[in-house]
């Protein structure tokens, strides 16, 4: 059996799911799009080709072996799109929690059965149905849970709105003993520089104590605020709207001095590595074309 345990962002990695861009099917019509920024590159004629994903995938793969860490892969799925497997599911402390995800994306869910049926069953947990949350909102973090929501009166209206109230309240009943936190984040359906599709798309914890941050991502600048106050402005990496578009915040650690980044941010890169990181490196721009990088293609299991 496994034994479930996440109560951070980056301490030592041992299970993690690692999304698959096998069969991921024909580009999507878009109309079919998710997100703006897949929207922009149906259009365009950009939009990724199945093999580059899987070849960035399979970098990715490599680099949790370098590391030992256990990787399972979802059972794959003929022409589904199964690359991001932080959506569908998020682990704190040893509970899995099924998102409550867009119907058509349940299929999703139930390729990982192979992983479910390592889980002790109480520990597997279905939100009530008003309870909108996917793993790319949620993000464990010691006494707390922070959480991306967008909670104005036009949620239903964008597609790009993925965690409601709901979510942090079930969240706040799951675990009385941690303070959940949440932060209203700025959607917009049609230009993705004006997107935050998740809260790991602005914010990200890396390390002990420091953090990737983006300003316009929140629609409230006193959560923003919050968020420097509580990492130290020193401690806080600041990324453009350009640099949010391109997922600088949504990079993945393997551990507190372990960070696996997309080899194009440089100024990133070298910032993590002047605060003492080991940065590995990898070609993930293919896939993030998709709004989504590297934190959004793993699904953590077990941290030591």
């Amino acid at each position: 059996m496994l034994q479930l345990n996440i109560i951070d962002e980056t301490s030592p990695l041992k299970a993690v799911i690692l999304g698959t861009a096998e069969s991921c099917g024909p580009t999507p019509r878009p109309e079919e799009a998710y997100d703006p920024k897949s929207l922009e590159h149906i259009l365009a004629g950009t939009y990724p080709k199945e093999a580059d994903m899987v070849k960035e995938m399979e970098g990715f793969n490599q680099v949790f072996k370098k590391y030992d860490v256990t990787v399972y892969r979802p059972e794959v799925l003929k022409d589904c799109n199964q690359i991001f497997s932080r959506d569908i599911a998020f682990v704190i402390e040893d509970k899995i929690f099924h998102s409550n995800i867009l119907p058509d994306r349940e299929r999703e869910f139930e390729a990982i059965q192979g992983v479910l049926d390592l889980i002790s069953p109480e520990n597997i947990i279905r939100p009530p149905e008003e309870v909108h949350v996917e793993g790319g909102d949620v993000m464990p973090w010691h006494d707390y849970i922070f959480v991306g929501t967008y909670t104005a009166e036009d949620y239903p209206s964008y597609i790009t709105a993925r965690t409601n109230k709901a979510a942090v309240q079930f969240l706040q009943e799951q675990f009385p003993n941690k303070k959940v936190k949440s932060f209203e984040l700025r959607k917009s359906n049609t230009i993705a520089k004006e997107n935050a599709l998740h809260l790991d798309c602005c914010f990200q914890p890396v390390g002990k104590n420091k953090a990737i941050l983006h300003k316009n991502g929140f629609l409230i600048e006193e959560e923003y605020h919050w968020l420097v106050n509580y990492f130290g402005k020193e401690n806080v990496f600041e990324i453009t709207a350009d640099e949010m578009y391109q997922m600088f915040s949504n990079v993945f650690s393997i551990s507190p001095n372990v960070v696996v980044s997309e080899r194009s941010f440089t100024r990133l890169n070298h910032w993590l590595r002047e605060q003492g990181f080991t940065v590995e490196e990898i070609a993930y721009s293919e896939i993030a074309k998709q709004e989504g990088l590297l934190r959004c293609s793993t699904l953590p299991l077990i941290r030591e």
